[in-house]
């Protein structure tokens, strides 16, 4: 894959606006035509309940915040942001919708996600540097091109269709005692803790990120927003490296805990997962990973948020059959104990 950067331009940054439960359910409405209801099925074995996101139409629940952005905004021109999952959502809408979509991504992106969106139909851009970079690059881009920006996360209408996650578990689950998140740039996170009055008894919002990467964590306890080196954690999709404007009060006013997970625990969950027939990509698993070795009394659910991962890749990462007896074996006591 051939790959030249850009350089990053200074932008100025507009006001944010803090979406709302309200909005939350209008997105549910909105976006309702297009995304798939995907099931809660339970993990044999284990009081966790997956919420099947890797089943969405576009392999995630960014289909989700992405169309409800599109149905609010009616772009001309797109353009975004994206580690992969985001972007492949904002392909795939903006060639329904027929219109042109322009994806920043860092040269450290998957390969194949990045051919994904290409054969979608989206220019593709290589920047030098970080997240950071590539988030300043897509809006510099937006407001020379007079294009919508939609983010991957950091944004209120995005945040409120990944919180439509949140509302229908609610619909799908009793007396759950709480749910896991995987935590990259915080928009479900925050989308789950808005969600939180669909329950009737709300579970507890529990966000999960890579040991290496530990931004809404850092950032809730210090009181300010932390940013954090580039993390090099296998869950490429939550190596953010600063939390969002507009998610983080939105976290901070709802979440109920913040946990992290190393690597090779992702690793083992994935593996363990794979035993079920579910390719789940790292990012996702590391949810998986964390209420797994927690205890709880009662079910919980974990939002299986993506299973965008190359055949090579997942093979690579959980192993052959003889590793992958005793990662499973591993999993299968803590998970029983």
């Amino acid at each position: 894959m051939r790959i030249s950067t850009i350089q990053v331009p200074t932008v100025e940054t507009p006001a944010v606006r803090i979406p709302t439960f309200q909005d939350v359910l209008a997105a549910g409405e909105r976006i309702a035509p297009v995304v798939r209801r995907t099931p809660v099925l339970r993990l044999p074995g284990t009081r966790v309940l997956l919420k099947r996101e890797d089943l969405q139409k576009s392999g995630s629940f960014k289909l989700r915040g992405v169309t409800n952005a599109f149905a609010a905004a009616a772009p001309s021109r797109v353009v975004t942001a994206s580690s992969g999952n985001h972007g492949k959502a904002v392909a795939m809408l903006a060639r329904a919708a027929k219109v042109p979509a322009t994806v920043v991504m860092t040269a450290a992106s998957a390969p194949e996600k990045v051919e994904t969106i290409r054969g979608l139909g989206a220019r593709v851009l290589f920047v030098e540097g970080g997240v950071a970079e590539r988030n300043r690059l897509a809006e510099a881009l937006a407001a020379e091109q007079g294009a919508t920006l939609i983010p991957s996360s950091d944004h209120a209408d995005v945040i409120a269709g990944q919180g439509t996650t949140g509302l229908e578990t609610a619909a799908q689950t009793t007396g759950v005692e709480a749910v896991y998140v995987p935590v990259g740039g915080g928009g479900l996170l925050a989308g789950m803790c808005l969600a939180k009055g669909a329950w009737r008894a709300a579970p507890a919002v529990i966000g999960v990120e890579p040991v290496s990467a530990p931004r809404y964590a850092l950032s809730l306890a210090t009181g300010r927003p932390v940013t954090v080196p580039p993390s090099t954690s296998v869950a490429d999709g939550l190596r953010g490296q600063a939390p969002g404007r507009v998610a983080l009060p939105v976290v901070a006013a709802g979440v109920d805990h913040l946990t992290v997970v190393e690597d090779d625990e992702i690793v083992r969950a994935m593996a363990l997962l794979r035993t079920h027939g579910i390719v789940a990509e790292p990012s996702s698993a590391a949810a998986v990973a964390a209420a797994l070795k927690a205890d709880h009394g009662r079910d919980v659910v974990v939002v299986l948020t993506g299973g965008n991962i190359a055949r090579a890749r997942f093979e690579e990462l959980t192993g052959r059959e003889d590793r992958l007896s005793r990662e499973i074996h591993s999993y299968a006591a803590l998970a029983a104990a």
